[in-house]
């Protein structure tokens, strides 16, 4: 794993994570666009402009900057065999000083769902959270009824922590979410979800 403020890349065994760069536009938006309806009913509510080469413009500056600032870590991930962009990972919210956390957002294509790459891709960016970056605590949410999410949260460790209510906005509406958290040094045992 290699960390730095301007460059971040993390192998797994099948899989390569990287920030986006401009050239990935157009496998990144045949990918959304194929998974539209796999992936709008747990996503925020897409902007008009979401899949343009405009927007995704945005998105890999932002990333940049997240990078470089410490803010946040956005990644692709990029399935070794071919170079298939497979979907993408967030570490954001990043929180220093006496919180030391962040928070885990992602999405799979449809067509790469249920085939481990995610669990892979999260246990790497959890990995490289506690070690490399030197955080305790990684959060993240799903909606209650995502059962694939929340297993696959649980299959990498995260304990449910709780609800909160009104959390994100989902498809165009305010939706409670399920939390969980993963802990660098967690004594806790198994916490079952309510």
């Amino acid at each position: 794993m290699l960390l730095n403020r301007r460059k971040v890349k993390i192998e797994t065994e099948r899989l390569t994570l990287r920030p986006p760069v401009h050239g990935d536009h157009r496998s990144w938006a045949a990918l959304r666009s194929e998974s539209q309806d796999y992936l709008t009913k747990w996503e925020p509510a897409w902007a008009a402009d979401h899949l343009t080469r405009r927007s995704f413009t945005n998105r890999v500056y932002w990333a940049q900057r997240s990078i470089a600032n410490s803010s946040a870590v956005p990644l692709f991930l990029f399935r070794r065999e071919d170079d298939d962009l497979v979907g993408a990972i967030t570490l954001d919210n990043i929180r220093r000083g006496p919180a030391q956390a962040g928070t885990i957002g992602y999405w799979t294509g449809e067509r790469h769902a249920r085939q481990g790459y995610m669990r892979e891709a999260i246990n790497a960016v959890v990995h490289h959270a506690f070690h490399r970056m030197d955080l305790s605590r990684i959060e993240a949410a799903c909606l209650p009824e995502n059962t694939p999410s929340r297993r696959l949260l649980e299959s990498c460790g995260f304990k449910y922590e709780g609800v909160a209510q009104s959390y994100l906005q989902i498809d165009g509406r305010w939706r409670t979410h399920v939390l969980y958290a993963s802990l660098r040094m967690d004594r806790r045992g198994r916490t079952d979800a309510g």
